[in-house]
């Protein structure tokens, strides 16, 4: 038996090592779609970040405080555990090209089988972020590249300072 929602919850999980203009359209087309969005930044990653869990967090919210229904959260474990806390009913990611559907499909049949009452939503970046990754903004940015496009305007300062090229 599901809990009745009055408000659609949806959260947007991710490392956000750094938080793009990419992952801020997907977020901003969420929160127009859903009552109230977490942006749920993982501490638990395969990957290792360039910046801690709590300058994560602390990027996004600067990033985010123009839209008043998302809230930036971390947590450890299974997004799907998170997202049911929340009262989530659906999780959404964004996809940029083919090469991440393969891995988000296999994700999000993983996470129905754990928790079926949960939708996966995809959403498409607007094409002029459809190229853009955290770590191809970092790696350019470490090369001596300008990405302030790429990046909102709370990350720009402190991806410079963290490459050595702050000023």
């Amino acid at each position: 038996m599901s809990t009745p929602r009055t408000e659609h919850i949806a959260v947007c999980p991710g490392s956000f090592d750094p938080i793009t203009e990419g992952h801020m359209d997907v977020i901003r087309r969420a929160s127009q779609m859903f009552g109230k969005v977490f942006v749920a930044v993982t501490a638990d990653s395969d990957k290792t970040p360039m910046f801690s869990v709590a300058e994560r967090v602390a990027m996004a919210q600067e990033a985010c405080q123009d839209l008043p229904n998302v809230v930036v959260d971390s947590f450890d474990g299974l997004v799907v555990e998170y997202a049911q806390r929340r009262g989530a009913v659906a999780l959404v990611k964004g996809l940029r090209a083919v090469s991440d559907f393969d891995r988000e499909m296999q994700m999000a049949w993983m996470n129905r089988q754990l928790a079926p009452e949960l939708y996966t939503v995809f959403l498409v970046p607007h094409p002029d972020y459809a190229f853009l990754s955290s770590s191809l903004v970092k790696e350019v940015a470490s090369l001596g590249g300008e990405v302030s496009q790429f990046v909102p305007d709370a990350v720009y300062k402190r991806l410079l300072d963290k490459v050595g090229r702050g000023q």
